[in-house]
């Protein structure tokens, strides 16, 4: 039987412009003027302005060299040599600046590796999807029947998940070898099935990941000892043999160039006496402008009626991008501001002193509710940002941590507890680490009462093992 039904439903549409304006909010220093530079190539209403004007007001400055001199000025100048000669030498505040080394990805090398591959053309594909999907350490997170959706519906022809299994073995052999390894089991059997198989150690450590892998990530050491019938000296050297190998196929992006890596800050914060001041980087909204042709084009356009409607419409609609392009990277660097001034003075003596145990607990929210915007413009304007201080450069999204009161009543940062933890373990007697259960006594000594399960999560945080293995390898 056929009947009507009358709803009414409320729903929230984001229009293309604001997803377009939080993308921009995303991008950092390198990232934006790549952007903007297609922008210019794409768009003839927009340019970008130059430096003619100054200099321009520096042409007939005093201190400027004269391209000609005859020899009555040159023979008899009155020039002290030492004042020629300490000219030859560039100040250290006008050094110029090092140009930013071309370092090739990790994922463009394997596929140029694939292309040599004896495999059919029409392959490719799967092997550049699967290449683009793992992370920058080389893991794939993903699952493959998530992939093969993902390319099925991009290709408009269905893949099905053993040819992106069978791809995936191929790239597992390139170099560097265990590109596409879904978690670190995986990657340490390759690394030890291409060793010598034949040495026990690799056998034993071989047959431990394949049987005892959850053990191992729990702890349970003795417990792995029993079951695989070892002597404490012989589980000693399995373990030695799998903390020498690699977790991770690629340690960071620019690892095939980490000596000339480099990091671009978006922020600069200076210490100003009293205060402390906060500007970007780079300001690029005063440096593009419309291109002022391009403006009485359309003027004219609009008075006569002689030319083409769709080249009007051309005209028009390159004039509005160019126009929301400029109001887009004003309102990003006005947010980016604001936001960064509230995590200053929310951040104060961390600011002035550098000292980590001075930071405070805070969250986007906090950051959101004093600038008035939403969480998610926060979290985009922090995200991959760096910021230019007086004692170094820092991840912006290493500020925001979460809180644990002390017994003070104070608000302290798990940054500052994690530090505190840190030291403690290195100040440890090596031969008798602190287990987790006497690290919580020792901080509530010092006035944080945190619980067990909180200091195994910060140690794991911070990539050191449990106090049984600790021991083992002193």
């Amino acid at each position: 039987m056929i009947s009507q039904q009358q709803t009414q439903k409320q729903h929230h549409t984001i229009l293309p412009q604001q997803i377009e304006l939080l993308n921009l909010f995303h991008l950092n220093t390198l990232e934006l003027q790549l952007r903007i530079q297609d922008e210019l190539n794409t768009n003839p209403a927009l340019e970008e302005t130059g430096t003619q004007e100054e200099e321009g007001s520096d042409k007939f400055s005093k201190e400027t060299v004269q391209d000609f001199q005859n020899w009555e000025e040159y023979g008899y100048d009155d020039i002290p040599d030492y004042k020629t000669e300490y000219k030859n030498y560039l100040p250290e505040d006008r050094m110029p600046e090092k140009p930013l080394a071309d370092a090739p990805d990790f994922r463009e090398d394997l596929k140029r590796q694939c292309r040599f591959i004896d495999i059919p053309e029409d392959r490719y594909v799967l092997y550049d999807f699967l290449i683009d999907s793992v992370n920058e350490h080389g893991m794939l997170e993903q699952e493959l029947e998530e992939l093969a959706s993902e390319l099925s519906f991009k290709q408009h022809s269905w893949v099905e998940t053993a040819e992106l299994e069978e791809a995936l073995m191929t790239i597992r052999q390139l170099d560097p070898p265990g590109i596409g390894c879904r978690n670190v089991q995986e990657y340490l059997l390759i690394q030890l099935r291409k060793m010598n198989t034949k040495r026990p150690d690799i056998r034993m450590a071989i047959r431990l990941l394949e049987g005892h892998y959850s053990d191992l990530r729990s702890r349970n050491i003795e417990k792995i000892r029993r079951e695989l019938g070892l002597e404490e000296d012989e589980i000693k050297i399995v373990l030695q043999l799998l903390a020498g190998l690699r977790t991770k196929p690629v340690i960071t992006v620019t690892a095939f160039s980490q000596a000339n890596q480099r990091i671009l800050p978006d922020f600069l914060v200076t210490d100003e006496g009293d205060q402390l001041e906060v500007e970007l980087y780079r300001q690029r909204s005063a440096s593009l402008r419309i291109n002022q042709s391009w403006m009485e084009m359309v003027q004219s356009t609009t008075r006569g009626a002689t030319i083409d409607k769709a080249a009007r419409q051309y005209l028009r609609s390159k004039l509005s991008s160019a126009q929301w392009f400029i109001n887009a990277i004003v309102q990003r660097e006005s947010n980016m501001l604001k936001v960064m001034k509230a995590i200053v003075a929310r951040q104060y003596d961390y600011f002035r002193q550098g000292d980590v145990l001075l930071l405070k607990p805070m969250k986007l929210k906090d950051i959101a509710d004093k600038v008035m915007v939403d969480i998610s413009t926060v979290s985009r304007i922090t995200c991959n940002k760096y910021c230019e201080t007086p004692f170094g450069t820092i991840l912006l999204k290493g500020l925001f941590t979460e809180g644990i009161v002390n017994q003070e009543g104070d608000n302290i940062s798990n940054r500052v507890i994690q530090t505190i933890i840190g030291e403690l373990i290195e100040k440890e007697n090596k031969k008798n680490p602190y287990t987790d259960r006497q690290l919580v006594s020792v901080l509530s000594e010092q006035g944080y009462n945190i619980a067990r399960r909180t200091v195994a999560k910060y140690r794991e945080l911070m990539k050191i093992p449990v106090a049984q293995i600790r021991g083992l390898w002193n």
